[in-house]
């Protein structure tokens, strides 16, 4: 046995065996890709070099010999430094996503890839689970998120991108339909949370706070939880009986809710940090922004959210025949469709820019026009005019759009000289809200009047207390961001309370370039949308305007999902190396030496872009099973990993044994996805009719393993009446 030192730690190994045998007998690490004990030794990788007293040179812990009395550090600064220039290089020429683009879009980082795959293979149950690992409301989120994830999601370069929002809340209705998942809580850990805000950022903050065994409490200023997703959403877009479900399961949890309790009324931040091991806050923006027009003090003249805030609340403001909604994104959207339910003859939507340049949804935009909605772009209010205190008319100056600003659109710019008169009975202002700071004196405030918390630790000028949301930093934003904030200060929370350190590096992530995807080999398949409500019904109520989609569309549509994320994520050998140090690949960017491919026989696939050329497929097919199917072909910076003639592996004499999968470090060689088996629909649709209110209403009724789906008016009749009295009467005749 011979005798040395590693790292400090005195050890012995075998007279002939390695510094790499020999670390790994004693658990110390040593990072390597290209070395396994079933193939003979190539050091290809040059990641397990360490560094020996009286070696000039950093030796290959794979090849090098341990002697009598030598000294190694694995991890010295030389060392490193070596390391980190080795995987640069390695990952400068690795063409592959660790993520796919739609969950890295997504600001909660929900697995999109991941749950819109379990929907294709009819793994309803397993999708849920997988949504509400990141979103404890997907129903609710699912109709109102205006999909950043759909923005990034690569089929679009073939059609059109997945219905990833869609898909989400169909996963979640059937959750809702049935026995619903409730995850199973730590043990309690003794730690007291107080939350102030019962909306998606508060609420989720406490989903996952309790899981993790806190006893929480969320206190809400208003008469039910759900902050602007009950007070901001209108019900056609999101039905409250929904979010009353899924807020009822977070309770569920042991979650403590109270309403009606606002801070600086009835409690302080002093008072929950008395009773309370930590607090956050959530508040939300419900303050509507002002336009700082001439006459905007005019009666018949509101805010965006409190407009849409007295409807829900069934005390309609009153705004008359003629309306004016100034503003360009989804809340001046439901603020112009909400004035057309209430009975509104015209309706204008007033933006300064053009429908290019509008950040509302597209379908928000189109379904809107379709239910009679006028849309004057290039204009913008200069004056509102009124006769005898109240609204009577807005004076529009109109524009042009000129270079473009810090958003990247072209700056809106008056035309000289040119204005339009508009009659009105009332003017809704949907340009934006902000915090009421009434309320939060106690804290330290950013210039625009925020609460400034820090954006990775959500940490406040109080100790122990935390903010998310709305209310700090750049001010109000869209539902998820709220819930991705929450999760990551949870995790904050949870460490603050154990007294430990949180973690909140930021790992290294492997992602293609997407001028270079290429995916003109790919079937051309249209994308499927929810059906919805015709304009003429829709805009006579406030049902739900979409009618959801059916198993068939749902698994249809998740089919379409190109699965751009590497499916050895959760075991890549190569990003766990890549993670353990700080590296910056970009430095050594370049033409990528392997053309993107993409072939497979009937077990495997292979994918050269991720090749490393660490050689352990080559060297295990030809030393442990000696068959020889593949080889290295070419030489230098094109060399490339392929069967001979660069055949397909279905045309070699390849076994399918796997050993190239099961040794392979990067993704480039693996199973073949076994992910679209072929599930037999089990939903049928059915004509059927009922009476309500003395007609006879003919439906289309849709069950899904027994369970009613959901039921679709199909005459007059049916749409002229309650959708979920329809739905329950259909329900209790079975």
């Amino acid at each position: 046995m011979i005798n040395l030192t590693i790292n400090g730690q005195k050890i012995t190994a075998p007279e002939g065996s390695t510094v790499l045998e020999a670390a790994r007998a004693n658990g110390i690490y040593i990072p390597t890709l290209c070395y396994d004990e079933a193939v003979e030794v190539y050091g290809a990788c040059g990641l397990c070099v360490v560094e020996a007293e009286g070696v000039p040179k950093l030796l290959r812990s794979c090849s090098a010999k341990v002697t009598e009395g030598m000294v190694v550090n694995t991890e010295s600064e030389r060392v490193v430094k070596s390391r980190k220039i080795a995987m640069e290089l390695l990952m400068s020429a690795h063409d592959g996503d660790c993520i796919a683009p739609c969950q890295l879009a997504c600001p909660a980082n929900t697995d999109c890839q991941g749950y819109v795959g379990l929907i294709a293979n009819g793994e309803f149950d397993a999708a849920l689970k997988l949504i509400k690992n990141r979103i404890p409301l997907p129903a609710a989120i699912g109709r109102v998120c205006p999909h950043p994830c759909e923005k990034a999601c690569r089929r679009q370069k073939v059609e059109e991108p997945i219905s990833i929002a869609q898909l989400k809340f169909f996963a979640a209705d059937i959750d809702l339909k049935g026995e619903s998942y409730i995850p199973e809580c730590a043990e309690d850990t003794g730690r007291k949370v107080a939350i102030v805000g019962g909306g998606p950022g508060g609420l989720t903050a406490a989903y996952y706070l309790r899981q993790l065994g806190h006893e929480v409490t969320v206190f809400d200023m208003m008469d039910k939880m759900g902050g602007m997703l009950r007070y901001g959403i209108p019900e056609y877009r999101l039905p409250k009986k929904i979010l009353d479900a899924e807020i009822s399961l977070i309770e569920k949890l042991g979650v403590r809710m109270v309403n009606n309790v606002k801070l600086g009324r009835e409690i302080t931040i002093d008072m929950l940090k008395s009773v309370n091991d930590a607090v956050i806050l959530a508040p939300g923006a419900w303050k509507s922004s002002p336009m700082r027009v001439k006459g905007e003090d005019a009666e018949g003249v509101y805010g965006g959210i409190d407009f849409l805030r007295s409807v829900i609340q069934g005390n309609p403001v009153e705004i008359g025949d003629k309306v004016a909604v100034c503003g360009g994104g989804n809340t001046a959207m439901d603020a112009c469709r909400t004035a057309v339910r209430l009975g509104a003859k015209e309706v204008y939507v007033i933006y300064r820019r053009t429908e290019a340049e509008m950040p509302a949804e597209e379908i928000e935009i189109k379904e809107s026009k379709e239910e009679g909605v006028i849309y004057k772009f290039l204009t913008n209010p200069t004056e509102i005019h009124s006769e005898n205190g109240k609204v009577s008319g807005m004076t529009l100056q109109l524009m042009e759009l000129g270079e473009p600003d810090a958003s990247g659109r072209r700056r809106p710019v008056p035309i000289e000289g040119k204005t339009e008169y508009l009659a009105l009975d009332s003017v809704i202002m949907a340009i934006g809200q902000k915090l009421d700071t009434t309320d939060f004196t106690e804290l330290e405030l950013t210039d625009r009047g925020n609460i400034l918390a820090d954006e990775e630790m959500f940490t406040t000028s109080i100790d122990g207390v935390f903010a998310v949301g709305d209310a700090t930093n750049k001010g109000a934003s869209i539902a998820i961001e709220a819930i991705g904030e929450a999760d990551r200060c949870v995790k904050i929370v949870d460490a603050y309370l154990k007294g430990v350190k949180a973690d909140v590096e930021h790992p290294f992530l492997s992602k293609r370039d997407d001028d270079t995807v290429d995916v003109s080999d790919r079937e051309v398949k249209p994308r499927t949308n929810a059906q919805v409500l015709p304009a003429e019904v829709r805009k006579n109520s406030f049902d739900e305007v979409s009618l959801g989609l059916t198993v068939e569309e749902a698994k249809r549509e998740a089919d379409r999902c190109l699965e751009c994320g590497c499916r050895e994520y959760f075991k890549c050998k190569l990003l766990n190396v890549a993670q353990r140090y700080e590296i910056h690949p970009e430095r050594f960017a370049g033409e990528m030496p392997q053309k993107y491919n993409h072939d497979e026989n009937s077990f495997i696939e292979r994918n050269n872009s991720k090749c490393i050329l660490c050689g352990l497929c080559v060297r295990s097919c030809r030393e442990v099973m000696d068959i020889h199917a593949i080889g290295l072909v070419g030489r230098g910076f094109t060399t490339d990993v392929s069967p001979a003639f660069s055949l397909p592996l279905d045309k070699t004499n390849c076994t399918n044994c796997g050993l190239c999968v099961k040794l392979c470090p990067t993704g480039a060689l693996t199973e073949k996805s076994t992910l679209r088996k072929q599930v037999p629909l089990n939903e049928q649709y059915s004509a059927d009719k009922v009476e309500l209110d003395g007609k006879e209403c003919s439906v289309l009724v849709s069950r899904y393993n027994g369970k009613v789906m959901r039921v679709i008016p199909n005459d007059e009749n049916a749409r002229s009446v309650d959708r979920d009295r329809l739905t329950e009467k259909v329900i209790n005749n079975g």
